[in-house]
């Protein structure tokens, strides 16, 4: 019985979940300002919040948004556009 093998802590085993997927940059109901940076394949834009995928329906590459975080996932966040970014309101003032 001494050749028996330890599995569990073999390769670092942190039980459930601990450590694999960090805590989210983000909260469910918060507003963020965002550049989105490109589309994803279902054609919702994509912006990143401190390296957090977000995926943002309606808004196309370039826009400066402000977005609603409406659903976390484990890799990624979800996102409803609430405004334009205040950085594209004072471009628009300035125009008229």
């Amino acid at each position: 019985m001494e050749g028996r093998r330890n599995f569990g802590a073999r390769r670092g085993f942190r039980g459930r979940g601990e450590g694999r997927f960090p805590p989210k940059p983000v909260e469910i109901g918060k507003e963020y300002e965002v550049d989105v940076e490109e589309t994803s394949r279902r054609g919702e834009g994509i912006a990143r919040i401190q390296g957090l995928v977000t995926f943002i329906p309606n808004a196309k590459p370039g826009n400066h948004v402000k977005i609603r975080i409406i659903r976390i996932s484990r890799r990624f966040a979800e996102a409803e556009v609430v405004g334009k970014g205040e950085a594209e309101e004072k471009e628009e003032a300035e125009e008229e």
